[in-house]
């Protein structure tokens, strides 16, 4: 597969490339579900398990091999089927543990609602705030002992243009990981690509606290985030696609479709390419995948949050050293190192570059981001002002 991911010269006659017609136009589904149920949970990594004396394999195990794949779940039913290595906690995950009463996590929610400390505070804003901090840090505890990898935490997407608001919330956070015994190197606080949060992350990055960039939607943003030294950049493939589906007018979009390509995987693409050729250590994460022809399409990337049907369907097929269609990795440094940028995207990203280069379609998903995330603390804030305080704690 060539770097950029462009289709024979056919496919790119059409305004709209073939990606935008493809077969499976399935919904997006959430970073994080909200049913919790089975208290058992092994820690090893996504596989099927599934081998034999002929050297059979699922596309699963794989798949593996190039990228590590993440459910895009923490539906526990299913811990047992697909592990996650990693585990991110957030308002909408605290919303879910609200709306079940018997799940593992909602004495987490509880002790931090009987928070002293929290409950001393006169302010009701201020309480609040502490409140959610305290859950999102004991529920974030839990699944540090439940996953092998990083959690990581949500950080209120309300400061998401306050830079050293960020920073106060981000330390806030770390102090209370802190004194339940977290170790920082287990830790990744998730901030959007704001320009305002792309330099909370340079600076938290300098004190050696590592940063979960989120909302990255154009190569200005990621360029940038890479330039902070972010240690995860997230890029959502779907989003960006189902955005070219239904609007026009991105300079960046419509150039990658012009060269027959999907813009979601053209953008996981040339990321990838920018920080591996010019050694930038932050690690790729590429979500809203939909399919399987998305995940083959990325292997090689640091890592990829993949639905559960799509993990079922790798696990169900089963691979056999000499079949016709042969695994590659598509994605790699040695072929990063021949990929060619332009002077333009090779400049010193600040607030005017950025701003001026971002397109609609970044402008308008980030905002769009924004107003979930920000809607789902709002209505933690209100939940917990009508069930504080917890009874019987």
């Amino acid at each position: 597969m060539s770097l950029s991911l462009q289709s024979p010269p056919s496919s790119a006659l059409s305004s709209k490339s073939s990606f935008l017609q493809e077969e499976e136009e399935e919904e997006e589904e959430e970073e994080e579900e909200t049913e919790f149920h089975n208290p058992s949970f092994p820690q090893f990594r996504a596989s099927s398990g599934f081998s034999s004396s002929l050297g059979a394999s699922t596309e699963l195990d794989a798949v593996s091999s190039f990228s590590e794949i993440v459910p895009d779940t923490v539906v526990f039913d299913d811990f047992q089927k697909f592990p996650p290595t990693a585990a991110t906690v957030s308002s909408s995950l605290l919303l879910g543990i609200c709306g079940l009463p018997d799940t593992i996590f909602r004495s987490a929610v509880d002790t931090a609602l009987a928070d002293s400390g929290c409950s001393a505070l006169e302010n009701d804003e201020l309480r609040l705030s502490c409140f959610v901090n305290k859950a999102l840090v004991n529920v974030g505890g839990d699944l540090s002992k439940l996953v092998p990898g990083r959690v990581s935490t949500e950080v209120d997407a309300r400061l998401a243009y306050d830079t050293h608001g960020i920073i106060r919330k981000v330390h806030d956070l770390l102090k209370s990981y802190s004194e339940i015994d977290v170790p920082p190197e287990r830790l990744l606080f998730k901030i959007p690509s704001t320009w305002q949060g792309i330099q909370a992350s340079r600076l938290l990055e300098s004190e050696g606290i590592q940063t979960h960039l989120t909302f990255v939607y154009s190569f200005p943003q990621a360029a940038a985030a890479a330039q902070a030294g972010a240690s995860v950049i997230q890029i959502f493939v779907g989003r960006l696609r189902d955005w070219a589906r239904n609007h026009s007018g991105d300079p960046e979009i419509e150039a990658a479709l012009k060269r027959g390509e999907d813009p979601g995987l053209a953008l996981v693409t040339k990321a990838y390419n920018y920080i591996h050729k010019y050694g930038y250590k932050s690690k790729l994460m590429a979500a809203a995948v939909r399919n399987k022809q998305d995940l083959f399409s990325l292997l090689g990337v640091d890592y990829i949050i993949a639905p559960l049907k799509v993990l079922q369907s790798l696990k169900e097929s089963i691979t056999t050293p000499d079949e016709k269609y042969s695994f590659v990795r598509r994605l790699s440094p040695h072929t990063a190192a021949a990929y060619n940028f332009s002077e333009e995207e090779l400049i010193k990203w600040d607030q005017l570059s950025l701003g001026s280069t971002m397109g609609p379609a970044s402008v308008e998903l980030l905002a769009a981001g924004l107003d979930g995330y920000v809607d789902q603390a709002n209505r933690v804030e209100e939940l917990f002002a009508k069930i504080w305080p917890p009874p019987n704690v």
